[in-house]
Order: C-alpha cells, then structure tokens, then sequence
C-alpha cells in the first residue's frame, strides 16, 4: 500500500508512527521531531509524527488534554514543515475532519471510537490515509468489518491500517494475543502494532491510566517476530514528566537502540515473504 508515498506492507521493511501522546508545547513538538527525523535518517527507515490535539477521553475531568483543534493543528503543521515528516493525529468528532485532513497526512480512530459508523466513514471520505486503532473489547477478527464500513465510505483504493493496542484483561490490565495481528492481517490493510498502548494499565492510578513501560521492548518484539507492518511507539523526552500517558511512553533518548534492535528483527522475519495468513 502506498501510505505518503511511500510503499508499506509485509515485504517491506518496518515503519515507525511515534511521538508524545499529546501536544503539550510548541517547542517540545518541534524538538522531539526533529529527533524522530534524525534517527529515521540515521536508520533509514519511514517515519510518520504522532501527537493529538485533544485527549478527548482522559480519565479525569481536570486532566490536560492539549492545545486543542485550531492550535493543535497549527503546531503540526510546523512539525511537518519544519521536520519533514508526515504528521498522523486522532479525531474524535465528525466535525473535526475537513480541518484536521487539510493539515495532516494521516487521520486516526481512536480504539474507543472504532465502532463509531459516522467517525470512520467521514474520515475515510476525507481521501486522507487512515489508520483504525482496535478497541479494547473488540475481537482481533471484529476489525475487518470496520475495513469494510471505511472502504465502502472511501472507496476499493483507499489506503486504510489497523492497529492492535491490546485487549482488555480483568480490571486496570490489557494482555496481546499474537495470533491476532495474523487475524487482523484477513482485512488486506497493513497491521500496526501500539506497543506502547499494549502496556497502559486504564485507569489503574485512580484518576489517571498508569502502565509499564519496561513491557515495551518485550512486547515490540514479539509483535515484530510475529510480522507486523508497522511499529506505533509513543514516546517523550521525560516519560515521567509526561502531561498523559507517561506510564507507558518510551523515552526518546532510548528510542534509536529499541528501534536498531527491531529492525534487526524485522530484517529476519522478513527474508522470506509473509503473506496474510502468516
């Protein structure tokens, strides 16, 4: 699949989606792309930038949730001019479509959104590349009549992905079948892997998700081995300082050796072609 011109898909090699979960500054967005761009460049591999414009579903009510749409959007658009890289960023709402496909490269359905009809069928009409994150409570396999509902919207053509960010596992856990990443492989899009969403805890620390992030290296691995698409991995300069999902973010000073070692991987699983049904 061409995906901001380039070629992805399992005889290609693995590319990244990354960023902080959310915009909290200017100057903070910039930075962490410029180093998104500059391992890309160093690895030679495709990056995407991630970060929202709004966390329209925090646990809290007070909790931060971004700049908002107007602002959120103008930063990206310094983030893909300045850095050079596509820029991805979730909606929520149906009206937010038209400006967010003005400005971004790649629209994204949130996981607790992915059943929303209207949502999926708006942003695949938007002509715009978009990526379906699976629900927490959705069956690896339940993912393919969300492709059908964004195809029948956006046409046979358009360019959609579904992403795997673990299901929901008893109270505050999610736990990741590997099989389903070949499940979700029947749809004919590229299959993402959220390694870092895979170790969130929801809502563990009372008014906020906590998460481990010392799962993330496991976890990207096994997907890897398993043979995925694409590697989604929210990441921070200060995890610990992170205004959301900082639990499970991985830092962006560790983010080149995590991604050397994937690749490696990826290069192994690779050699000898994978087709949809693993």
């Amino acid at each position: 699949m061409q995906l901001c011109g380039r070629n992805v898909g399992l005889s290609r090699p693995l590319f990244l989606i990354s960023g902080p979960c959310v915009i909290e500054s200017e100057n903070q967005a910039l930075k962490t792309g410029d180093e998104i761009a500059a391992i890309a460049e160093r690895l030679g591999i495709f990056a995407i930038y991630k970060s929202s414009f709004d966390k329209a579903n925090r646990t809290a009510h007070d909790s931060f949730r971004g700049p908002g749409l107007e602002e959120g959007l103008r930063i990206l658009q310094r983030v893909r001019a300045n850095c050079g890289l596509p820029v991805l960023t979730d909606v929520h709402e149906v009206h937010q479509i038209s400006a967010a496909a003005e400005i971004v490269d790649v629209l994204q359905i949130p996981a607790f959104l992915s059943r929303q009809t209207n949502l999926i069928e708006a942003a695949a009409a938007s002509g715009k590349p978009v990526n379906i994150k699976k629900a927490q409570f959705m069956a690896p396999a339940d993912t393919i009549p969300l492709v059908a509902k964004a195809r029948a919207a956006g046409g046979k053509d358009a360019a959609l992905m579904l992403t795997e960010r673990g299901t929901a596992f008893g109270y505050n856990n999610l736990v990741v079948d590997m099989r389903g990443l070949v499940a979700m492989r029947a749809s004919g899009c590229p299959v993402i892997f959220d390694a870092t969403h895979s170790a969130q805890q929801p809502g563990a620390l009372g008014t906020k998700s906590g998460g481990d992030r010392n799962t993330v290296p496991v976890l990207a691995r096994a997907a890897v081995a398993a043979g995925i698409s694409g590697l989604f991995l929210e990441t921070h300069p200060d995890p610990d300082a992170a205004l959301s999902d900082g639990p499970n973010s991985w830092p962006l000073d560790r983010l080149e050796d995590l991604m050397k070692r994937l690749m490696d991987i990826d290069g192994m699983v690779k050699a000898e072609p994978l087709d949809q049904d693993g």
